[in-house]
């Protein structure tokens, strides 16, 4: 499936059903992120319901710390 991703198309592998999945494969699962499909921000216990569709359009953002 084809979804834009930070403001990027690409090609998700087919294993990707969930937010939580890509979270997973991009290994920022245990980060503090927030994620936004379609316009709409998420929930951490969304990111496991939340199914991905072809052509959605997902802002991840995650926090680094420094000083």
């Amino acid at each position: 499936m084809g979804v834009q991703l930070n403001g990027e198309f690409i090609n998700l592998p087919e294993h990707i059903v969930f937010v939580s999945d890509l979270l997973k494969h991009y290994q920022i699962q245990d980060k503090v992120v927030v994620v936004e499909v379609n316009g709409e921000i998420l929930t951490s216990t969304e990111h496991q319901s939340t199914r991905l569709s072809d052509k959605d359009r997902i802002e991840i953002v995650h926090f680094v710390g420094g000083g």
